[in-house]
């Protein structure tokens, strides 16, 4: 999703936020947007310290006649409304009060009292062999303000839609690289006094010591605020000792409830079937599978904000607690030293959910008090590690064994990853060599009958095209996803009625019941032009 979509989304949030609360304290709502920037300022009626302190606007100026309007958050002082009101209805004038987002309060602010501030050049990402990019970035963040330095990152690091941030310790440098759509790009080599600086900010911030002899995690928030929308950034930090100091791992999640929507994962229709079928359901288990960065966490969150109704009561436990979503239960759970999730899970299974998430199954003690969760009522999500789908059915009857009561406990297993998606607007089609068709041909062999296959004799692909406004071609990921819906022909492993029971028969098994591989789904992402065969081979 493009920058201004993911801004759109956030203003939306904040206005429907805004409005509910507005009908609940039974004050007047106020959607500015249209006007918040053109709406002429009421200068002198309040001084900038009190509109300031008070989080509150004037928003029509009057004569004597005329009633006065003001725009007040859900911050400001019930005792300082009452003062104001009382003030004006001495002399004789009508007030009015509506509230106004917390976006839009920072608009008007912005207008009444301009911040007089350095404006540096953004960050560009260099193309491959681009030296020169890397060198002007690197002049400008050795020019920032040794307190803004930090920030600036975190900003611009947000701004491009990076997932990680890398500031890693050289012998007379420090080289900052930033995870973009799943690609490490180097960004800029900085003077190594700005080291201190970094790693100071990173103490006081997230928690950590600068003098550490061990790995270190970390957890802080930074508001951010573009284009009159503003949205909460929560980073998790990891430390390490390095020979020239400690480098550290900066990874971006933006706390933003309205993202974390099914319908805008890209998820295939009949994925996204399987998926509203299986959750439509009070009871089972539904595994999300996939390596560190598969975009696990995001698909599970969306389901959690699917089923967040008034009518159901959701637990997660979680290390860490990634995104906060309202309306949820969230326990953090410390699985350091040897801990596991099954401890906090049979106490929270007591506080009667109808929903589960446990952030990781890693042991047999987890993997068992989940699986008899499911069977007794409750929906069970979580995340486990496997390639894919068969591997993980497999890995998990080797945690639990064989066991003929909970084989109708896990009804969905997702294996997911994430490639990159080729910029619509600069992709060029190609025809492809003949030994890429043999290749495609082979890959597409098998696929089940009910699946549509393109005529594989004259597909044709598509690359990359590198622009000024697409510097690598991509924009954007997408999900690829394989499903096995647990039935019959899958559940009579764990039941013990097949004497060999291992990655490959499950997979077969799983394929004659219509599964659809993650390689058949990259392909014929590629060939729907959605993203490459390199790209699918890099991932998959």
């Amino acid at each position: 999703m493009d920058e201004d979509k993911i801004q759109q989304n956030r203003r939306d949030q904040d206005e429907k936020a805004t409005q509910e609360r507005a009908a609940i304290l039974g004050i007047s709502y106020f959607d500015a947007r249209e006007v918040e920037q053109t709406l002429p300022l009421a200068n002198d009626v309040l001084d900038i310290s009190i509109m300031h302190q008070n989080r509150i606007v004037p928003l029509v100026a009057g004569s004597e006649a005329e009633e006065w309007r003001f725009g007040v958050t859900t911050q400001t002082p019930q005792s300082f409304i009452r003062e104001l009101t009382k003030d004006y209805n001495d002399k004789g004038h009508t007030i009015h009060f509506f509230l106004i987002s917390n976006s839009c309060y920072k608009t008007f602010m912005n207008r009444y009292d301009p911040p007089v501030k350095v404006v540096y050049d953004d960050i560009q990402i260099a193309k491959e062999g681009d030296s020169d990019t890397i060198t002007q970035v690197s002049q400008t963040l050795n020019s920032v303000g040794s307190d803004e330095v930090f920030d600036y990152l975190i900003d611009q690091a947000d701004k491009l839609g990076a997932s990680d941030i890398h500031i890693e310790n050289q012998r007379t440098y420090i080289r900052i690289r930033m995870r973009i759509d799943g690609a490490l790009h180097p960004v800029a080599d900085l003077e190594s006094d700005r080291y201190r600086i970094i790693l100071g900010a990173l103490a006081s911030r997230a928690n950590i010591s600068t003098a550490a002899t061990e790995p270190q995690s970390g957890h802080m928030q930074k508001e951010i605020t573009r284009d009159g929308a503003t949205h909460l950034l929560n980073l998790r930090v990891e430390t390490v000792p390095t020979m020239y100091g400690q480098d550290a791992v900066l990874r971006l999640f933006n706390f933003d409830e309205s993202m974390l929507n099914l319908d805008l994962l890209g998820i295939g229709k009949a994925e996204r079937a399987e998926i509203d079928e299986v959750i439509s359901h009070p009871r089972g288990m539904v595994l999300m599978v996939g390596p560190t960065g598969s975009g696990k966490s995001t698909t599970l969150y969306s389901i959690i904000s699917a089923l967040n109704t008034s009518d159901r009561k959701i637990l997660t436990l979680e290390d860490p607690i990634e995104y906060g979503i309202t309306g949820v239960s969230q326990i953090p759970v410390d699985t350091t030293g040897g801990k596991s999730f099954a401890d906090g899970l049979r106490a929270v299974l007591r506080l009667d959910p109808d929903v589960v998430m446990i952030g990781e199954i890693r042991d047999a003690d987890t993997a068992k008090t989940a699986i008899q969760a499911s069977i007794t009522g409750h929906l069970v999500l979580s995340s486990f590690h496997a390639n894919t789908t068969s591997a993980a059915f497999s890995r998990m009857i080797d945690l639990i064994g064989v066991n003929p009561i909970f084989s109708s406990a896990i009804r969905l297993v997702i294996a997911q990853r994430l490639v990159r998606r080729l910029d619509d607007a600069t992709k060029e089609e190609y025809e492809p060599d003949e030994a890429t068709r043999r290749w495609v041909q082979n890959a597409l062999k098998d696929l089940p009958a009910h699946i549509e296959k393109p005529n594989l004799d004259t597909f044709m692909l598509w690359k990359p095209v590198i622009t000024e406004t697409s510097p690598f071609g991509y924009k954007g990921r997408t999900v690829i996803m394989e499903q096995m819906v647990v039935d019959e022909s899958v559940q009579k492993f764990l039941r013990g009625d097949v004497a060999e029971i291992h990655t490959e028969v499950i997979e077969k098994a799983a394929r004659a019941g219509g599964m659809v591989t993650l390689l058949e789904r990259g392909v014929l992402a590629a060939l729907s032009g959605e993203t490459t065969l390199d790209e699918v081979n890099r991932v998959i």
